[in-house]
């Protein structure tokens, strides 16, 4: 039961230090070169005007969901 816990927590800590070092990048402007993609896909609606923005980043969800659904089923075969 343990060892299950501990895995999970490895995980957890794992994930958040990577956000947090995106977190940081993103509000510091220092985006690497690969991840530029980011919020600028074809489905990606935004809506600018004088007192009004709209984002709705569809496409970048999408993309994301399935990187994020791909990760998680590899844990699941390593870990089973």
């Amino acid at each position: 039961m343990f060892t299950d816990t501990g895995k999970a927590l490895i995980i957890f800590g794992i994930v958040a230090i990577v956000a947090g070092i995106l977190i940081t990048m993103l509000q510091k402007n220092e985006i690497p070169g690969f991840m530029r993609w980011f919020g600028n896909l074809p489905l990606d609606i935004r809506i600018v005007r004088d007192n009004y923005r709209l984002y709705l980043p569809f496409g970048t969800s999408i993309v994301l969901s399935v990187i994020v659904s791909f990760i998680l089923f590899l844990i699941n075969k390593f870990f089973r």
